[in-house]
């Protein structure tokens, strides 16, 4: 008799997102055509009509037919070929697991190309749409644009990762690329879930409170991918942290601080802030309380390299609402906007943009690494060599 196989949180989230991902392709490849052509089908509407209500979706579609007719072409272009990256990264996934090296390949040399295009589609709508215009608003516009150039710049340093042999490293910039991929989807499940749990509100509420946290849990969820994917527990050349004890508590004092002044600002501004804080506010503590224990359990069980990965992750998550709060300054002075718009468009890119920049520095770290590996042989083949020619004389 065979023994039934183990069920795992790793298996069961790879399954949940081929799902999604398979799911979700149909409703993104003809989530546009309506536009261009009355009665075209639209599965991602009919579904939303039975999960919510029919009016529900018709309020918030109806004042989209002047911004995206100004872009019919290129939003075809950006969704079709969106759909077809749902179906592209669950093969490249499952293909890199199974180790199939050629079909990898392959489907990530298309994958590549496909996000390049479908992007380019993005960003013309978004040359085209002026912030103010964008659905929900200009906080929107903002998330979508930074989420364009994260997918862009993701995709392409793992391609670099790729070329320069740097597997684990190609491997991380891929899933982050993917996470931010997925915030489509998922964004699409909240309109349909949220107004159970928000009764009364049209989708543009739903909207600005789904996209308070949806950074956060993409990075969060690629970050997991990466650690459940990386069993090592040293890595030649990297010692010590790059995150020591004072500098974590510093990220600690000047996230809390900057959480503060989010969290007083959101406080004065009703019902809608309190929503949208809470919006931030769970998930993030929830991101919070996972990588603190993960850290500190790695450190026990002495995997210096998952340590050093969580803390330095943990340190940008530790920062992110200062970064936030500085964004939505800038926001304020430079694109004019009133103080509620400007800095939930900071929270809002908060947490991916120092998720990136903490990939960053994971990257870094490795190389530098590998840097010191490299000169600690190439010092010990001098040594042997000195040794050599003195034994001779």
């Amino acid at each position: 008799m065979h023994r039934p196989r183990k069920v795992t949180w790793g298996r069961v989230a790879t399954i949940a997102v081929v799902v999604v991902c398979v799911g979700y392709a149909p409703i993104a490849i003809t989530e546009i055509w309506p536009y261009s052509q009355r009665g075209a089908p639209a599965f991602g509407e009919w579904l939303l009509s039975r999960a919510v209500s029919p009016r529900y979706v018709a309020d918030a579609l109806a004042t989209r037919i002047g911004p995206y007719g100004h872009s019919l072409a290129a939003l075809i272009v950006h969704t079709v070929l969106g759909g077809a990256l749902m179906l592209l990264g669950p093969v490249q996934l499952l293909s890199a697991v199974r180790r199939r090296v050629r079909l990898h390949r392959a489907v990530g040399a298309v994958f590549a190309v496909t996000v390049y295009v479908s992007m380019a589609g993005a960003a013309v709508y978004l040359v085209r749409t002026a912030p103010g215009d964008a659905f929900s608003g200009a906080a929107f516009w903002i998330v979508l644009a930074t989420l364009l150039v994260g997918t862009v710049m993701s995709v392409t340093y793992g391609i670099a990762a790729a070329i320069g042999k740097l597997p684990d490293l190609h491997q991380r910039w891929m899933l982050l690329c993917y996470g931010f991929l997925m915030s489509a989807p998922l964004l699409r499940l909240e309109w349909g879930v949220l107004p159970s749990l928000m009764p009364g509100l049209s989708m543009a509420d739903i909207n600005r409170v789904a996209i308070m946290h949806l950074g956060s849990v993409v990075a969060f969820g690629a970050l997991l991918a990466s650690r459940g994917l990386d069993k090592r527990r040293t890595v030649a050349g990297v010692v010590g942290t790059w995150a020591p004890t004072p500098v974590l508590a510093m990220a600690h004092l000047a996230g809390a601080g900057a959480v503060a002044w989010i969290v007083w600002c959101y406080l004065g501004w009703g019902a809608e802030g309190q929503r949208m804080l809470a919006g931030y506010l769970v998930p993030y503590a929830v991101v919070y309380g996972v990588m603190a224990v993960r850290q500190r359990r790695a450190g026990r069980e002495g995997r210096s390299w998952a340590r050093e990965e969580w803390r330095l992750h943990l340190t940008g998550l530790c920062l992110a609402p200062v970064f936030s709060v500085a964004a939505g300054l800038a926001f304020e002075r430079f694109m004019g906007l009133d103080r509620q718009t400007a800095l939930t468009a900071g929270v809002t890119i908060g947490c991916g943009m120092l998720a990136f920049a903490a990939t960053t520095a994971v990257s870094l770290r490795v190389l530098y690494g590998r840097e010191l590996v490299k000169r600690e042989r190439a010092a010990a083949a001098a040594a042997r060599g000195t040794r050599q020619i003195a034994g001779t004389v």
